[in-house]
């Protein structure tokens, strides 16, 4: 049977902007989305996004609190489940550094919420509302 595998996405507000990366690898190789994967074991959500935001870009934040939880759910052409994540979704309060693109992405750049919405290859429908929704959020 296949299991649901927890991840967790930072979603870093700063300047107006959001950060964003591209990823080179599945599930999503070539799409921009939040920095973030798996949570691993022992590991509590809010420290796996710090991780993986720090190993993806090499921004510095400190993880606040969950915004939101979604469900990545992919079928083969025949039905059959290929992947499912739940994506924990993190506020985190930008701390310092240039994006730059390491470990498993292409590029990372800061994108506002309109730029989001009108890019046809991000992968989350809900990407620019929860964009919008954590510049909206107060960072304390």
């Amino acid at each position: 049977m296949f299991q649901p595998r927890p991840a967790a996405i930072a979603i870093v507000p700063h300047q107006g902007k959001v950060l964003l990366v591209r990823r080179a690898n599945p599930p999503d190789p070539g799409r921009w989305g939040f920095p973030g994967g798996k949570i691993e074991p022992g590991e509590s959500y809010m420290d796996a996004a710090i991780r993986e935001l720090a190993e993806e870009t090499t921004i510095r934040a400190e993880a606040l609190r969950a915004l939101d939880a979604l469900d990545v759910i992919v079928r083969e052409p025949d039905g059959a489940l290929k992947f499912h994540y739940v994506l924990v979704a993190v506020l985190c309060r930008f701390l310092d550094g240039e994006p730059k693109a390491s470990d498993d992405v292409h590029d990372a750049g800061w994108f506002e919420p309109a730029q989001i919405a009108a890019t046809p290859q991000i992968f989350l429908d809900r990407v620019a509302g929860l964009a919008a929704h954590a510049l909206d959020a107060p960072l304390a």
